[in-house]
């Protein structure tokens, strides 16, 4: 018997990685002789990159970045050497968990980080670049990235000058950099405009510190005007061009980036489709499978892969949800919580909950071969 573990992280408590090796260490009674095929999965946001490392055997490699506010730090991205692809995650550089040790400060935060691990994949040879950009502490349009990469920035006068997002209105023209890119495909599974309602300062912006969106966005609108009149290309109403603080756009618009489903770019990249033909039952989960679950999820893309291709399908997460729908994508729904365990226990003896879910379903799972 085959089974495929491909779960995404529980959020706090366990990786990717580690939900399928506790699911190994517990499926290995109930399922004696069993392969297991680990290939781990998320959608784009963080721990992508972790995913992606693991399922494709690649290698991690570091590079020196300043964060959203400047400060140096090291930050690690993915390599796979028998492809030359460069798996990165903006939250690494330009993430807001790096920054909750100080005082949100969104007018100064930055993208400039993300844009120095562009160049240091770039500098190892990277044919292809694959960018998650979930969790940002920035809503600066990518200016940071644009200006890490070397676009240039000229005042009326003809002076040049690196902008920030307090002195970028100064910009009357921008320049691109002679340097090639390679492919960048940019992990995205919302669908926000760069500016107005639905768009990156207001629909994002506070969780950041946001709070005058009008200062926030008469600049991101400049830096659009100035985009489309170097390029002849107007990104921003696309959609994703408001994700992570407008980052999204600024990858299109400074860095020719593509703007792709995040479970759809994980999937294909680890082969997925074909790593569930060869399985004879398929797990997935993640921390808690609800009504989000269904908004463009990992777990839920895995499910109905694999009910596509005609294949049990289990679904693990610390807690389920009668959300309407959720249960047609699975055989089997476990939850690993007990309902009056607290929660803060539930993430320390994750691993320990795994075990005994699956080993106290044994018999239900069993049926399912």
């Amino acid at each position: 018997m085959r089974i495929l573990l491909s779960s995404d992280k529980f959020k706090g408590a366990l990786s990717a990685q580690g939900v399928a090796r506790s699911c190994e260490k517990a499926l290995q009674g109930v399922f004696p002789g069993a392969v297991f095929d680990t290939c781990p999965i998320a959608d784009g946001g963080e721990g992508t990159t972790e995913a992606m490392v693991a399922a494709l055997r690649g290698v991690w490699r570091e590079t020196t970045v300043l964060d959203a506010q400047a400060r140096p730090r090291l930050a690690r991205y993915g390599w796979v050497p028998a492809t030359q692809v460069a798996i990165l995650e903006m939250s690494a550089a330009s993430g807001l968990a790096l920054v909750q040790d100080l005082p949100l400060q969104p007018k100064l935060a930055s993208t400039f980080g993300t844009g120095e691990m562009l160049l240091a994949a770039m500098a190892s040879g990277a044919r292809k670049v694959i960018l998650g950009i979930g969790g940002s502490a920035t809503n600066d349009g990518g200016l940071g990235v644009a200006v890490a990469l070397g676009w240039r920035f000229f005042r009326a006068d003809g002076s040049a000058f690196q902008p920030t997002l307090e002195t970028v209105l100064a910009a009357v023209r921008i320049e691109r950099p002679s340097h090639p890119l390679p492919e960048i495909l940019v992990a995205c599974d919302v669908d926000n405009p760069l500016l107005g309602p639905r768009g990156a300062t207001r629909v994002y912006g506070p969780q950041k510190g946001v709070q005058d969106w009008a200062w926030f966005e008469e600049r991101l609108a400049h830096l659009a005007q100035l985009t489309a009149t170097a390029t002849g290309a107007d990104h921003q109403h696309q959609p994703g061009a408001g994700a992570a603080g407008g980052l999204g756009f600024g990858l299109m618009a400074f860095a020719d980036g593509k703007l792709t489903s995040g479970f759809e770019l994980v999937a294909v990249q680890v082969g997925l489709a074909e790593r569930i033909r060869q399985a004879d039952l398929v797990f997935t989960g993640e921390g808690k499978l609800d009504d989000q679950s269904l908004q463009g999820k990992g777990p839920i893309g895995v499910a109905k892969l694999a009910k596509s291709l005609g294949k049990k399908v289990v679904g693990l997460a610390g807690s389920v949800t009668d959300a309407p729908g959720l249960r047609d994508y699975f055989d089997l729904l476990i939850a690993i919580k007990p309902a009056d365990m607290p929660l803060p226990e539930a993430i320390r003896r994750t691993d320990e909950l795994i075990g005994m879910a699956l080993a106290a379903h044994a018999e239900a799972l069993r049926a399912l071969r």
